[in-house]
């Protein structure tokens, strides 16, 4: 089982940026994908960014490619999504995924293909 903590949601300004992280803990038995979905009350889940598990090959959405970035740090077990350029449009619940062990080589940009999910942070885009 593994646990997905995020944190570094909040309120800001467009234009701004943020970080949020997402820490990972629980029996790891290899290297897993690690994505970041978003979620608004009118939209359904959506991906956002992917990254594999050797933490070499990673993906972000059009909407969000060239503005928000995925690194991870294994040695944390940490995966962090960077913001910038924020647009009221990316207000929205932001949620971190992490798929079951596997080779370590592939992103996932399906909800799922991604076993486990943290709680969710809010992220909040207005002047």
């Amino acid at each position: 089982q593994v646990l997905l903590v995020e944190s570094g949601g909040g309120l800001v300004q467009p234009g701004d940026s943020l970080s949020l992280s997402c820490v990972a803990s629980g029996r790891f038995n290899g290297p897993f994908a690690m994505g970041w979905f978003r979620q608004t009350a009118r939209k359904e889940r959506e991906f956002v960014a992917g990254i594999n598990g050797r933490a070499d090959a990673l993906y972000a959405a059009d909407s969000v490619r060239g503005r928000f970035a995925i690194s991870r740090d294994n040695a944390k077990n940490t995966v962090y999504l960077q913001m910038s350029s924020l647009k009221p449009e990316d207000t929205a619940t932001y949620y971190c995924a992490a798929g079951e062990p596997d080779a370590g080589y592939f992103y996932y940009t399906k909800k799922d293909e991604y076993s486990y999910w943290g709680q969710g942070t809010q992220v909040i885009v207005s002047s």
